[in-house]
């Protein structure tokens, strides 16, 4: 891996220490805006903020697309020029990834309580979308101009934007696909884990299976009936012995639907599936295993849609070495270490990772409680964060691929 001199990331980071109240006050303004995934008046709203904060913090990008989403949030991206080595053709090129949706739906500000100190007694700021990851976009801002006011070589950045990461990038996946492979590393600015950076994700899949049987009048003709319900209830648990949580795999049945009346013989039922998986080879095991399900009706027919939205993540060999350079950075910035850790948990930083292109995720906000009320950020971590990614940026003024 080459590295280019760069300030020292201690600096950055007191650099960030000291403007940490503004930093701050930006993840609140962004938080203020609701961006529901199913909102799409409120993610066009959020959008604008979003690019409105970002162009006062940085000026106006050097390169702007605006991606419609149709159905879900747009996808916005924003260039800014390098000025490492060989600016503009040999420059190091970075792609910051962050999506600006929550999982919360409009109208839960209102209701949202502050929580107290923790019991350690370190201040925590809580709102809808304030961990995941509202803090990282206003993070990854910060980090740039932070990295350009002090006067090194910076790479050329680009920010991506996107509005529907919480239920599955729909419209952005090729996005983010196309973006990253322009770019020489990508990091994700997703909560971290307690501050470890996030290397491996497991693979989603999100299975709809629908039973269709023959109707038939429960009391009159029951045996001429051949019951839905009964069939997938009959498949559900098998499909839930598939799951191996020691290779990582778990299969949740979380919706359930069927029938017409209560004394009618099904004639149709319906069920959503999660799959979360560790390996690829785990995922093709799944497919194969929930395809050889039997029920006991031979008139029910069952239909699989195989949804797999992510596939899995791990550290590649692309990713090793930038994992290696963000520890530098962090022992720079007086860290004793940087871990890396797996999660359950999927998101953008999958879909990159899949195509053996370096990535880490996790450099966002440390706290805690995505997708659950209460979530939370500490506060008086906001600068580390912020000051990581800044000295990672100085870092990253060559390419590192090819």
């Amino acid at each position: 891996m080459t590295a280019s001199p760069a300030p020292a990331a201690a600096a950055l980071t007191t650099r960030a220490q000291e403007v940490s109240s503004r930093i701050v006050d930006d993840i609140l303004t962004l938080v203020r805006q609701e961006t529901s995934s199913y909102d799409l008046p409120g993610l066009a709203a959020g959008l604008d903020l979003l690019r409105e904060l970002t162009v006062q913090r940085l000026g106006q990008p050097d390169h702007e697309l605006r991606h419609p989403g149709g159905e879900c949030g747009d996808t916005l991206t924003l260039t800014y020029a390098g000025t490492g080595t060989g600016a503009g053709t040999g420059a190091g090129h970075v792609l910051l990834v962050g999506h600006y949706d929550t999982v919360w739906p409009t109208g839960t500000l209102a209701g949202w309580e502050q929580p107290g100190p923790s019991d350690d007694g370190r201040d925590r700021l809580s709102g809808p979308g304030i961990f995941d990851m509202k803090t990282g976009l206003a993070q990854g801002i910060w980090a740039l101009k932070l990295a350009r006011e002090s006067g090194a070589p910076v790479p050329t950045v680009t920010f991506l934007f996107n509005g529907d990461e919480e239920i599955g990038s729909l419209s952005s996946r090729p996005v983010i696909e196309e973006a990253a492979q322009k770019a020489d590393v990508t990091l994700v600015l997703e909560p971290s884990a307690h501050g470890a950076v996030k290397t491996a994700r497991k693979g989603t899949g999100i299975f709809q299976v629908t039973a269709t049987g023959v109707e038939a009048h429960a009391g009159l003709a029951p045996q001429d009936g051949a019951s839905a319900i009964t069939a997938l209830s009959e498949f559900v648990v098998a499909a839930a012995k598939v799951a191996a949580p020691d290779r990582g795999t778990t299969i949740n049945t979380g919706l359930f639907r069927g029938g017409s009346a209560i004394n009618v013989v099904a004639g149709q039922a319906t069920a959503g599936v999660d799959i979360r998986v560790s390996s690829e080879a785990e995922q093709a095991r799944v497919d194969e295993e929930l395809d050889a399900i039997k029920v006991s009706d031979p008139r029910v027919h069952i239909e699989i849609d195989h949804a797999w939205n992510r596939p899995p993540m791990t550290l590649n060999a692309a990713s090793a070495p930038l994992l290696a350079l963000a520890r530098e950075v962090a022992l720079e910035q007086g860290r004793d270490s940087l871990p890396d850790t797996a999660v359950g948990g999927a998101s953008d930083a999958n879909f990159v990772a899949a195509l053996g292109l370096p990535v880490l995720c996790g450099m966002g906000a440390v706290g805690d409680g995505a997708h659950a009320q209460g979530e939370f950020i500490y506060p008086d971590t906001v600068a580390a964060q912020t000051g990581l990614v800044a000295g990672l940026l100085g870092r990253l003024t060559r390419p590192l691929r090819g």
